[in-house]
């Protein structure tokens, strides 16, 4: 027969009218016919599914306004679920003695109501068989006594859902019953409405309201499109549960309990369970788009490559200074190169270039002009991201991000981790699915080593979604957890698993909180919005939180105190309206390779004894700082880049004895790197840092001290000094180094470059301040200033072309040792009254100025130093006449006296000098950190030594 005979549409409309199983003999007939029945979906499939008294619409109740992909599909499932509690009786057919003599017996059908069969439900149970199915028509039934299933049987309510109630308490004691189309309600003497120990039961279509569920197991149980009114599910020890598109409404306690390990006695429906569960559609997609950031991500490889630079200065104009600083030979504008502020510093009147350096001359000098060219190189870390924030920052423009730093989807995530992969793939205990959970106190409870999986639900509304306690494990995918009272998931005493792919926001307190060693897998989430912080882990707490969106949240992004532990890697943590991370508390963890961008307060804050591992994140465009260590805050800050705050780079209190070491630290708006001090007082630093996030999250949590584990960490070595190691800091609004403090501090081996400021700036420093083995170089002002009463030794640095002097101190215990002090548009080194400075074995050039400059009464020791010649004779020493405090001592002075003169820097060659120096931990991980600027110095005299003569000056 051919289905072409008739028109299609008409086809369909004679079609629309046949039942279920006459539409399954249609599509029996041929090909042609069966293609013809799957066209039904959208009508006949349609009226059949939603005409079904015992289901209710497939979205019901997360989205019943969103159609399914397949309404025949949908049918389907439902269909085959409805059968699960039948298939005992195929196994006991099977098993049973000469079946070829066995007669099938028909299910009876009994009537329960006014005017039928029976009047009672107990009544009807009493004469009912194997599978016999009751029907109860519409009315209250209400039994006194309790009511024991010894028989499977199948209970049914006749009509609309509500029109049939049963107040009742029912223990089941056979291995298979289903209920549907009920309104259930507990009876006088009992609060259970229904228990089961060791069968099988399924609830289709029913309401439940003020009462309690029980299943043990072996027991297994399925419900699904149900309805439970302040009604508690407990499951213990079951081998494995269903509850699939349920409500759960008003719940004066936890809607759901699953308690004890899953039993390994496992009844006859295990295995019908699985097989169901697994032939359902899987509700994670191939790929998920919402996880990727709406921004331009692109990896940008190229290294912080050396440098080279190249500075004229001559008589004429040259191509890069105005025509006023530089002043012909004999005027009286030429005796001033520079402009002299108000302390006595000198800042050079020439324009700045984005690297700090000045563009060369051409090749066709006048031998009669004084000319000196400057060229060296420069080279700073790699950064540990892969790529480089090399320039400055553009309005407007996206971020680039390395590869390495894109959120992957969770379906890439789980590919990658096998571990992952195998917890989403396992099913035992309870199975949760597109459940609705909504105005009530709880969600789900699991505790005492049990196991729930909870895939598509929403919770809202609630006082807690899930709690995870007592060595239980949870895998949580998919889910909206909203509006909650406190927090939106709660892991303690060693809970763990998989909390992936689910929106976790606008909840009261933390979105995820772990306590007491617990220790999830939290994945691919977003987490936003939160009235607190997005994750809180506390209290011996570990966890690995990798690859989540937290943003928007009211407190920290990621909340790390008492000695929480965890691994905080690959994620996004942005535009939060306190710290993007905060360690408190003497809490710990690892965190590596995030973006950290965008928050009110500094990028990751660390307080309070706590000392994290801060490695190879990317922390930018901050309204506050990028790090701040604060008040007994220590750890390790390693390899990141540091990059566009508007506050400092890193804010640290020395007292702290934080340990910053090979990052890259550029085009923030304050310093690069600032340290201040405890003694200080918190009320007077900048910014807001005297203030603190208070936790009171949970009342007893300052009572788990005296339980907290002391562990060894082997990322940390123990440091006894702040230190500042072999950094980039370069293009920071203000000085690249800012110190204002009462404790010792140590800063070596770092590259200072074109800052907006001086390089390092020493404001404060009672303890000594050690500056060892630096470049500092093409900085806006000085390059190091030592105000008053401050002891610094300055040893092994270089310190090149900056604007202003190479160095300036007023310092009462000044030690300046072994420096190269080459090309500074000031003096090299200017002493200003009231100072006491050492200066020895050092180098020292200026073009323009003093190589050294004595103001007022300086007391100076200055003692086997090599100065050579600038600009003119007076560019080697300068000082007033009747200082007797000033010592002079085996100087080497060196001026031109013929063209073959050749000046080199060697033994040693040109500082800084870096294989002897410290390195960090992490070395040989991150590579050279910086290296010598310098190879040698050179002069050529190309006349005598008159200003009508030229000089040419190279450094190589």
């Amino acid at each position: 027969m051919e289905a072409g005979s008739l028109p299609l549409e008409l086809w369909r409309m004679i079609l629309a009218y046949l039942h279920l199983p006459d539409l399954g003999r249609c599509s029996l007939v041929c090909r042609a016919w069966y293609e013809l029945i799957l066209s039904l979906d959208s009508t006949r499939w349609r009226q059949l599914c939603l005409g079904c008294t015992e289901c209710r619409h497939p979205n019901w109740p997360n989205q019943p306004d969103v159609e399914p992909e397949s309404w025949r599909e949908a049918f389907k499932q439902h269909y085959l679920a409805s059968k699960t509690w039948t298939k005992n009786a195929l196994d006991l057919e099977s098993s049973v003695c000469f079946s070829l003599f066995r007669r099938r017996r028909e299910r009876r059908t009994l009537s329960v109501g006014p005017g039928h069969e029976f009047d009672s439900l107990s009544s009807a149970l009493a004469l009912a068989s194997l599978y016999d199915r009751i029907m109860l028509f519409p009315g209250v039934y209400e039994e006194q006594g309790e009511i024991i299933l010894k028989v499977p049987v199948e209970i049914v309510g006749h009509g609309k859902l509500g029109e049939v109630a049963l107040l009742a308490s029912i223990d089941q004691h056979c291995s298979t019953t289903r209920l549907c189309n009920l309104v259930f309600m507990p009876a006088w003497f009992s609060p259970i409405m229904y228990k089961t120990t060791s069968g099988h039961v399924q609830f289709d279509n029913c309401n439940f309201e003020n009462g309690h569920i029980q299943v043990h197991g072996p027991g297994t149980c399925q419900v699904k499109f149900c309805t439970f009114k302040n009604t508690h599910v407990f499951l213990h020890n079951v081998p494995l549960c269903v509850l699939e598109n349920c409500e759960f409404v008003g719940s004066e306690n936890n809607s759901v309990t699953v308690e004890g390990h899953p039993s390994a006695d496992k009844n006859w429906a295990y295995k019908y369970l699985l097989g169901l569960i697994k032939s359902s559609p899987p509700l994670l997609p191939p790929e998920d788009s919402d996880f990727l950031m709406s921004l331009d991500l692109e990896s940008r490889d190229q290294a912080w490559s050396p440098r080279t630079c190249d500075i004229v200065i001559e008589g004429s104009q040259s191509p890069t200074s105005p025509a006023s600083s530089s002043p012909k030979p004999g005027s009286k504008a030429g005796s001033q190169e520079a402009e002299v502020g108000s302390d006595g510093e000198r800042v050079a009147q020439t324009s700045d270039s984005s690297d700090g350096g000045l563009s060369p001359s051409g090749e066709d000098e006048d031998e009669d002009q004084l000319t000196y060219r400057l060229s060296y190189q420069v080279q700073g870390p790699r950064p540990v991201l892969g790529g480089s924030f090399l320039g400055p920052p553009l309005p407007g423009a996206s971020i680039q991000l390395p590869s390495c730093l894109v959120l992957n989807s969770l379906q890439q995530e789980l590919q990658k981790d096998k571990e992952a992969m195998a917890l989403v793939n396992s099913v035992q205990g309870c199975l949760i699915r597109k459940c609705l959970f909504r105005d009530g106190k709880g969600g789900v409870l699991v505790c005492s080593y049990g196991q729930a999986k909870m895939e598509g639900n929403i919770f809202r509304h609630l006082t807690y979604a899930v709690r995870c306690i007592h060595n239980s494990k949870i895998v949580m995918l998919r889910n909206d957890i909203y509006r909650c009272r406190a927090s939106g998931i709660f892991l303690r005493l060693e809970g763990g698993g998989l909390i992936a792919g689910n929106n976790i926001y606008h909840n009261a307190e933390a979105g995820v909180d772990i306590r007491k060693k617990s220790n999830p897998l939290i994945l691919c989430n977003q987490i936003h919005h939160g009235l607190r912080s997005g994750i809180v882990v506390l209290g011996n707490g570990k966890g690995i939180i990798r690859n989540n969106q937290i943003f928007s949240n009211k407190e920290a992004g990621i909340y790390i105190l008492y000695h929480g532990n965890p691994i905080v890697s690959g994620n996004h943590i942005y535009k939060g309206r306190a710290a993007g991370i905060a360690v408190n508390e003497n809490g710990k963890g690892l965190i590596t390779e995030n973006v950290i961008r965008e928050n009110q307060w500094g990028g990751v804050d660390i307080r309070r004894g706590g000392i994290p591992v801060l490695r190879s994140n990317l922390i930018c465009f901050g309204y506050s700082d990028g790090v701040v260590v604060g008040d007994e805050g220590k750890g390790l800050i390693e390899g990141n880049t540091i990059y566009a705050n508007k506050g400092c780079g890193v804010w640290m209190m020395s007292s702290s004895l934080p340990h910053v070491t090979s990052n890259h630290v550029s085009y923030n708006g304050l310093y690069g790197v600032a340290v201040f001090s405890q003694k200080d007082g918190s009320g007077e630093f900048p910014g807001g840092h005297g203030v603190q996030e208070n936790f009171s999250e949970d009342r007893d949590a300052i009572l788990w001290e005296t339980e907290l584990e002391k562990e060894d960490d082997p990322l940390r070595r123990p440091i006894t000094t702040a230190l500042v190691e072999s950094n980039s800091i370069n293009h920071n609004g203000a000085s690249g180094l800012y110190v204002q403090s009462s404790e010792a501090l140590h800063v070596l081996t770092n590259v200072i470059h074109a800052n907006g400021d001086r390089g390092i700036t020493v404001a404060q420093s009672s303890q000594p301040t050690r500056v060892a083995n630096n470049s500092i170089s093409c900085n806006r002002q000085s390059g190091v200033k030592v105000e008053a009463q401050c002891k610094v030794e300055l040893r092994g640095n270089g310190i090149y072309d900056n604007r202003g002097h190479g160095i300036i101190t007023r310092g009462d215990s000044t030690v300046v040792i072994e420096n190269d002090i080459i090309g500074n548009r000031g003096s090299g080194l200017q002493l200003l009254p009231r100072s006491d400075t050492k200066v020895i074995k050092n180098r020292i050039h200026s073009f323009r100025a003093y190589g050294i400059a004595v103001r007022g009464r300086a007391k100076a020791l200055v003692q086997e130093n090599i100065i050579f010649q600038g600009k003119t004779n007076k560019t080697i020493f300068q000082q007033i006449s009747n200082n007797r405090e000033c010592v002079m001592q085996n100087n080497k002075f060196l001026v031109f006296k013929k063209k073959s003169d050749t000046w080199r820097l060697v033994n040693p060659p040109a500082r800084p000098h870096l294989e002897n120096s410290l390195r960090g931990p992490s070395a040989a991980h991150n590579g050279q950190k910086v290296t010598a600027m310098a190879t040698r110095i050179t002069a050529r005299v190309e006349g005598g030594y008159h200003s009508n003569r030229s000089i040419f000056c190279t450094i190589l």
